[in-house]
């Protein structure tokens, strides 16, 4: 693959990731939980947010 479509697959699936995490975490501290019982799924999703865009960035940066 091209780095070009390198860069446009790893945004739109880096994306769709984090909006599929970041809802579910939403709909877990909205719900039966609530917010201390969703607390420590959230930081637990930040932690791997902060992991796939570090890839995304390791991606595109590497030579």
């Amino acid at each position: 693959m091209s780095k070009t479509s390198r860069l446009i697959v790893a945004i739109i699936a880096n994306g769709l990731f984090l909006l599929f995490i970041f809802g579910l975490a939403q709909s877990i501290s909205s719900g039966f939980a609530g917010f201390w019982g969703g607390l420590p799924f959230w930081i637990i999703s930040l932690v791997v947010a902060i992991f796939a865009l570090y890839d995304v960035f390791d991606e595109i940066t590497k030579k």
